[in-house]
């Protein structure tokens, strides 16, 4: 299935610089310790303006799902129906990711499983986070 290559802006650079090296980061308040994403200029609990990035285990597990049928996204379109799944972070239960959850059929999501994330190259030197079931 064919993937976009990000384009990162000031505030997410970040971000994309670690998942090229393999490496999954949300932000960190230096003032409270929460963790966010996406990338913000200031935290979604306390406001604070000073944030960092801190590593994750870059494990979580799959909220739930859905199976796009009829995308409007016309590159998509020829890999109807596909799903996108919503998978927590193992840290924080408010960060959720969207996947398409490679090798598992449509509708045959496992709700619940344990996931980690790995690392697809979509253009040269450009990688994206991905998730699968783990072992």
């Amino acid at each position: 299935m064919p993937k976009l290559v990000p384009v990162a802006d000031e505030l997410s650079k970040p971000f994309w610089d670690a998942v090229n090296e393999r490496k999954l980061v949300v932000q960190q308040c230096r003032a409270c310790n929460a963790l966010q994403y996406p990338p913000r200029p200031r935290c979604q609990d306390c406001g604070g303006e000073s944030l960092g990035w801190k590593k994750t285990s870059g494990r979580g597990h799959i909220l739930e799902f859905v199976v796009l049928q009829d995308s409007h996204i016309p590159y998509r379109a020829p890999d109807q129906p596909f799903n996108l799944a919503v998978v927590t972070l193992d840290e924080e239960p408010r960060i959720n990711f969207f996947a398409n959850m490679l090798g598992i059929a449509p509708f045959e999501v496992p709700v619940g499983a344990a996931v980690e994330v790995i690392f697809e190259e979509v253009a040269p030197g450009q990688l994206i986070h991905e998730w699968k079931v783990a072992e």
